[in-house]
């Protein structure tokens, strides 16, 4: 396959996902890097069509529908879809578009945000100022999740649903995790500098966090559809938001274990969830621990798990052998 065909699949992918990472892109065409880089350089820098991310990511900048095709191929376009999801937030765009309709079996990192007292705003506020309010927290929650690759799943109202390893896995999903839940809780201050002025009201946030294994699949219909996790998984972290204090992360014992020591965590004794069987260890994150020293050398326990590392695993096989 010659340059500009491979050019064009990139563009075609890139165009319906949105961001596409640069090592997706290795794996899915076989690139070596300088073909990488010479594709990056055609789309950022000669077509400009999108931009880099952080080194890591490719993300679409172009129109959605070109108004007339190149010239230069004539490779085969890939349908693209006649209705675009409605969500309140409709200037927000940073989650990842899923990478297709075939449900998928997943672990997961739940995150469930809900805005505290957001009955009692209603009532203080004129709707389309609360409607404001809203948009204003929704934007500055989805910009906290951007850089750690969170998507968003559902905006619930005042609620968002958000995943961490959907639709790329990462081995440090439920870090990433958590993180995401701590700049959203930080975010509420800088925030609400605005929104007293203007509204005289504060925001604040309740976070909840659950990992487990959840089936990720389109649900709906018509152009009503969207791709949910179904399972006991986000009903649980959403169970957990609702022990948390205003502007605190909550978690559970499963993805305290995932997060190696990474946190400072504090133990909020047995919680009975409502439609949870077996009572459930829960925790609040306090803040990031304290990094190691240089020298110190990494245990067992900190050890990252190869999530998503096929090509990797593959080349330490081949080695082995």
């Amino acid at each position: 396959m010659d340059f500009y065909a491979v050019l064009a699949q990139v563009s075609e992918l890139l165009q319906r996902e949105g961001r596409v990472s640069y090592r997706a892109l290795k794996m899915q065409f076989s690139l070596a890097d300088d073909q990488l880089e010479a594709l990056k350089d055609e789309l950022i820098e000669a077509k400009r069509l999108a931009v880099d991310e952080r080194g890591r990511v490719l993300v679409w900048v172009g129109e959605a529908h070109p108004a007339e095709p190149p010239t230069t191929r004539t490779a085969p376009s890939a349908p693209q879809p006649d209705t675009q999801p409605d969500h309140p937030v409709q200037s927000v765009s940073f989650a990842t578009t899923p990478p297709s309709h075939d449900a998928e079996r997943r672990q997961l990192t739940v995150l469930f945000c809900d805005l505290v007292d957001s009955t009692v705003l209603s009532q203080q506020l004129d709707p389309e100022d609360y409607r404001a309010v809203v948009r204003a927290y929704q934007e500055a929650a989805v910009a906290a999740i951007q850089p750690f690759d969170g998507y968003v799943a559902q905006y619930l109202g005042d609620g968002l649903l958000v995943y961490f390893g959907y639709p790329q896995a990462y081995e440090d999903a439920a870090q990433r995790a958590v993180r995401a839940g701590l700049d959203i809780v930080a975010s509420m201050e800088p925030l609400n500098t605005r929104l007293v002025p203007q509204y005289g009201v504060r925001v604040a946030v309740r976070l909840g966090l659950h990992t487990g294994v959840a089936v990720v699949g389109t649900v709906g219909s018509g152009a009503r559809q969207e791709h949910l996790a179904m399972g006991d998984t986000p009903n649980i972290a959403a169970r957990l938001q609702g022990l948390a204090v205003p502007n605190t992360v909550v978690l559970s014992a499963v993805t305290a274990r995932l997060l190696h020591g990474g946190f400072v965590l504090e133990e909020l004794g047995v919680h009975q969830l409502k439609g949870v069987a077996d009572p459930m260890p829960v925790f609040c994150v306090l803040g990031p621990e304290e990094p190691a020293s240089d020298g110190a050398e990494p245990s067992p326990a900190r050890l990252p798990f190869l999530v998503g590392r096929e090509a990797e695993l593959g080349l330490l096989l081949r080695r082995w052998e």
